[in-house]
């Protein structure tokens, strides 16, 4: 029994570390939560870790890859703000009704952050069961419960406390966007022909990957910061979806897009910090604390992938 007791915890790590990771990137590295509320996090582990978690084992036990979590991502943003927290038709997302701009902001956000980064992050840590499922029958029958319990908790909360509550109808419309996006990721067809071009070099790639990640959440909230949003997102979709099929792209370039990524929110929760709470001192000393993880966790990472080019 001892000896099968390594191979389980190795199992686990992984799907651990991405309950984990979804809402502590999506709220504590970006700083809309602070350190002094870092247990919080137990009761935003189903929602998010329960999300990330369901739309990875979907995505891998259908054949698919990164193209289809960063749309299953956004789908899970969207039922979030319209369906679970409200914040679709509350302050501060929206302040009449419904924003367009701060509703990409947030989907975009979830999508990349919340979701994407994390699952990266728990596979490169899985080594060789990287694009296996890890869920059994119960495993997603207990993940899938999880997920709906920490919805219904929060919704429970946001609705008590909304001002605005939506209507019939915009649920509906918010039920058939989601519907939508969900059948775009999972039944668009994958891109099987090869990128012209070699791949760039992961430390370019991570370089220009930061800049374009930092230019997205510091555009300003306004109509032009849509039109600038809209051209960055779709400029790297085309660009990622050429070059991840050209020659010579491999795991490096996978890290270097989350080692791209995820700097952003820790220099952006310094921001947050410093809008909402500049004079407490240990928010401050919770967002280096968060910094320093999150380099942390890209070391521990990189070492990770480096391991698989060894054993191969």
């Amino acid at each position: 029994m001892s000896r099968h007791r390594p191979n389980r915890v190795r199992r686990a790590v992984p799907v651990l570390a991405l309950i984990f990771l979804a809402p502590w990137v999506g709220e504590f590295l970006l700083g809309n939560l602070s350190v002094r509320t870092l247990p919080l996090i137990a009761f935003l582990m189903p929602l998010y870790g329960g999300g990330a978690l369901l739309i990875r084992e979907v995505v891998r036990r259908t054949g698919r890859s990164y193209p289809a979590m960063l749309v299953l991502g956004a789908a899970y943003g969207i039922a979030e703000a319209g369906l679970v927290d409200l914040s679709m038709f509350n302050p501060p997302l929206a302040s009449q009704g419904f924003d367009l701009v701060s509703t990409v902001s947030f989907v975009v956000g979830h999508a990349v952050w919340s979701i994407t980064v994390p699952i990266a992050v728990a596979e490169f840590l899985a080594g060789p069961r990287r694009t296996v499922p890890w869920l059994r029958g119960r495993g997603l029958a207990v993940t899938a419960s999880a997920y709906l319990a920490g919805c219904a908790l929060i919704f429970s909360d946001a609705y008590a406390s909304a001002p605005v509550r939506p209507s019939p109808a915009q649920v509906t419309t918010v039920l058939l966007v989601i519907v939508l996006v969900v059948a775009w990721g999972l039944l668009a067809p994958p891109r099987v022909h090869p990128g012209t071009g070699p791949a760039p070099r992961p430390l370019w790639l991570g370089f220009g990957t930061f800049v374009a990640a930092s230019a997205f959440v510091a555009r300003p909230e306004t109509t032009f910061g849509l039109v600038l949003g809209g051209c960055v997102l779709i400029a790297a979709w085309i660009l990622l979806r050429r070059w991840s099929q050209a020659p010579g792209w491999g795991l490096w370039h996978g890290f270097a897009l989350v080692a791209g990524v995820l700097p952003v929110y820790a220099w952006l929760g310094f921001v947050l910090t410093g809008l909402l709470e500049p004079g407490d001192g240990v928010r401050w000393a919770g967002n280096v604390a968060f910094a320093l993880l999150a380099a942390g966790l890209l070391l521990v990472t990189a070492r990770a992938v480096r391991r698989h080019y060894v054993s191969t």
